[in-house]
């Protein structure tokens, strides 16, 4: 009799089954496999898709606030380097004539060893990061460089590795998986974040002369002003240090110091904004600024000389930092 209700419970899920389009059934497969992986698997935060040698590739970024991983899954590698995605690296890695070549994170290692696990679009992915296949195709060409090496099935994926080294470069991976998945502005605000850190300390530093009296004379002279050394100097000069040093000393240090040393009710600062610049990193670059600064002074015969001098040494810096993919 038991026999029978089991028999029974399983006709009746194969008629449920039966009854499910094709999509009803890919969701349901979708969420048993979500829930067998998400215990222990990291997920990744951003996705995208990448356009390598006209071939689109997903990819994806996982950051865990300490580690950033910007990956390629395994089986889209293998695609975009053989034109199969069925299978893995491994057979084409443990080839006896290409292990002089083989990339070293390959290197007696199993797939477990050298692949990242993610969890990505709702499935467990086993993946490589993006810098590895620059690493992958480079194996083939220096194979290929090294001359009667490669079989002649080999020598086709030699072809198709400098299809893709010419598509893309070590140093632009990055960039590129960042722009696919969206991280790059959470990047470049991280980046910006940590930039100011390392300029610009917490709290208000001891006053310590910081602008040499040079940079005052000069001001007076191109402007035609007579210098008395005194302290009292023109409200002007004000705008000019905004102008000719914070502006352009680094990108969004300006802002930061407004926000850290803004003006009371009077439109007075409590404190010259250099005193809020660190020690090991702020106070060295307002240094070599101000000397290049008096530099371009010195061989100029009048203010607007020396602007133009200025503009074309030193652009003013906006809150963008430039940053190295």
């Amino acid at each position: 009799m038991e026999q029978l209700k089991d028999e029974s419970k399983v006709k009746g899920a194969k008629a449920r089954a039966e009854k499910l389009s094709p999509d009803q059934r890919k969701e349901i497969a979708i969420k048993a496999a979500s829930a067998r992986w998400q215990s222990g698997i990291p997920k990744a935060n951003y996705e995208g898709t990448l356009n390598i040698a006209n071939t689109q590739i997903p990819c994806a970024v996982y950051d865990n606030g300490e580690q950033v991983l910007r990956v390629i899954v395994q089986r889209e590698v293998v695609g975009l380097l053989t034109g199969n995605k069925k299978g893995n690296l491994d057979r084409y890695l443990q080839a006896q004539n290409l292990q002089p070549y083989v990339p070293e994170k390959f290197k007696n290692k199993t797939l477990d060893q050298a692949t990242i696990v993610l969890e990505i679009n709702r499935r467990k992915a086993f993946c490589y990061e993006g810098e590895d296949i620059v690493d992958l195709c480079k194996m083939y060409l220096n194979a290929r460089k090294a001359g009667n090496v490669l079989l002649p099935s080999q020598a086709q994926l030699a072809d198709r590795a400098e299809i893709i080294i010419t598509s893309l470069a070590k140093t632009g991976i990055v960039g590129l998986i960042d722009e696919a998945t969206g991280y790059q502005h959470i990047r470049a605000r991280d980046a910006l974040q940590a930039y100011l850190d390392r300029v610009l300390r917490k709290e208000l530093a001891a006053w310590v002369r910081k602008f040499p009296n040079e940079f005052f004379e000069q001001i007076y002279r191109l402007n035609g002003w007579t210098w008395t050394g005194t302290h009292f100097r023109p409200a002007v000069v004000g705008k000019y240090i905004k102008d000719v040093v914070y502006e352009r000393l680094g990108p969004g240090i300006l802002a930061e110091l407004e926000k850290l040393n803004p003006k009371n009710e009077k439109g007075h600062r409590p404190a010259h904004h250099h005193r809020w610049l660190t020690e090991d990193v702020g106070h060295p670059m307002l240094a070599q600024h101000l000397y290049a600064v008096i530099g371009l002074m010195r061989v100029s015969n009048n203010w607007r000389e020396f602007k133009a001098l200025l503009s074309k040494a030193y652009q003013k810096s906006g809150d963008q930092l430039s940053l190295l993919p």
